[in-house]
């Protein structure tokens, strides 16, 4: 081996691509594969986002209704038969409190959860999350359980 057969590895190197306006003789100067005037042509031409040409954009056009409210918070519903199917299954014993419910992936551990009243709980749960629906507390009761609000 000696410096004049040394080379990269095969592979590693690759075209670095075509050399434009670097003059007449290149076959790539004058406008240097632009094209003619307008904004593609240009220095530091980006295209915005939407653009369309100068045509009134989509999301322009399209007519804007309503309101978001940033006070708003977003509960986890979780249903009373989803909880008896996780005590059928054995997943849930007595107790069920955000950790319960984390481990089970019924909420993840930063969401808020409401308790909502669909089907029926046969078993004795104590039941400690942030809301109840009326129906699902009742509920709750009636199977001899305890509906704890943090």
């Amino acid at each position: 081996m000696s410096l004049n057969n040394l080379k990269p590895a095969a592979g590693s190197v690759k075209n670095s691509g075509k050399r434009v306006g670097r003059g007449q003789g290149s076959g790539k100067g004058g406008t240097a594969t632009r094209g003619h005037k307008g904004a593609k042509s240009r220095s530091g031409y980006s295209r915005k986002i939407g653009f369309e040409g100068g045509q009134m954009p989509l999301q322009r056009r399209v007519p804007k209704f309503g309101f978001t409210n940033i006070n708003r918070k977003e509960y986890t519903g979780i249903n009373l038969d989803r909880l008896q199917e996780m005590v059928d299954a054995g997943r849930i014993k007595d107790v069920v409190n955000m950790d319960v419910l984390v481990e089970n992936r019924l909420a993840s551990k930063n969401d808020l959860v409401k308790i909502l009243g669909r089907g029926e709980l046969k078993a004795s749960l104590k039941i400690t999350v942030h809301k109840f629906t009326a129906t699902a507390k009742a509920a709750i009761e009636k199977a001899g359980g305890e509906a704890v609000t943090l």
